[in-house]
């Protein structure tokens, strides 16, 4: 069984040197469930819809947990998400069991 540790069970300069550690936030636009068939038969210019609407909050995942959801923006013609909302870990944990 995991333990959760608090950041209080941690001493201060443990913590510290992990502030430059990389992580990969993934954005999820939505979901949606296709047969092998389906996949198999996706050709060029094919529309997937998924089961987000336009304007619902996208997820964000840090290392397969949901961390916060935003809204789409553009930044220097790259996609960008501006935070809304920050999940709290005991949440994420619950929703990454489900996904």
């Amino acid at each position: 069984m995991q333990q959760e540790i608090s950041d209080e069970d941690i001493p201060k300069g443990e913590v510290e040197y992990m502030h430059d550690v990389p992580l990969k936030l993934i954005a999820q636009i939505g979901q949606v469930e296709k047969s092998m068939r389906e996949v198999l038969n996706l050709k060029p210019n094919q529309v997937i819809e998924f089961d987000k609407v336009v304007g619902e909050p996208m997820d964000v995942f840090i290392g397969g947990r949901l961390m916060c959801r935003g809204e789409i923006v553009v930044v220097n013609e790259r996609y960008g998400i501006r935070i809304s909302e920050v999940v709290r870990s005991d949440d994420s944990a619950r929703y990454s069991k489900n996904a």
